[in-house]
């Protein structure tokens, strides 16, 4: 009887450890599935990360164009005084096939009538061309340039037209060279009313006659 419980109980331990054993093999398995599912799913959320940013980066740089776009749009859009840096409330001409910018004022805004000497409201128009002159035309050559109309000199001491108009271009261009422009880079002349452009004819094409032109030489 107890031969037989003996092996009884053998039999009953080598079953339990092949149990245990298969049992572990099981186990195993299943972690090894579960780590090769996990290491796939990793890789899949790293595909996701890198595809987002790929999109990212396509969306960001998709932004910059349009942004340029708009840029150059509202650049187009600009009127010559604004695209100059000069401003809107200035007269301002582009001559492409000389390469200059001409900013035009009124010499009522600068001189009484028959007069050379610079009124002192004109500072603010005068320091602003000079503040625009210095930062975005550094360099450039700077022409100042009088004209008068058609009106010949009654009550004034000036010989003529010509040497009035020379006279107020020289003393914007010395204003001028006070507010930083070098003197090697700018010259005074006048043209008394020989180069109008407007007609003499009514007091309107007059005023438009008598003026101060700053020209600046891109090239």
């Amino acid at each position: 009887m107890q031969g037989v419980n003996k092996k009884t109980i053998v039999l009953i331990i080598c079953l339990g450890a092949i149990t245990l054993l298969s049992g572990c093999t099981n186990w195993k398995k299943k972690y090894e599935n579960l780590y090769v599912k996990y290491q796939n799913s990793l890789g899949l959320l790293e595909h996701e990360k890198a595809e987002k940013g790929q999109l990212s980066q396509q969306l960001t740089e998709e932004q910059q164009t349009i942004d340029e776009l708009q840029r150059q749009i509202a650049e187009m859009n600009k009127t010559p005084a604004e695209a100059s840096g000069f401003g809107k409330d200035y007269d301002v001409a582009f001559d492409p096939s000389a390469g200059t910018i001409t900013v035009t004022l009124e010499t009522a805004i600068l001189f009484d009538s028959g007069k050379a000497d610079l009124k002192k409201t004109t500072s603010t128009e005068l320091d602003h061309i000079a503040s625009v002159i210095n930062s975005k035309y550094s360099g450039k050559h700077i022409d100042v340039v009088g004209h008068t109309d058609t009106d010949p000199i009654k009550k004034s001491n000036w010989k003529d037209n010509w040497e009035l108009s020379s006279q107020r271009a020289l003393s914007v261009a010395r204003y001028l060279i006070q507010r930083g422009i070098p003197t090697d880079r700018i010259r005074a002349s006048g043209c008394g009313e020989y180069r109008p452009k407007a007609s003499n004819s009514t007091a309107a094409g007059k005023a438009r006659n008598r003026r101060v032109e700053v020209v600046v030489h891109m090239k």
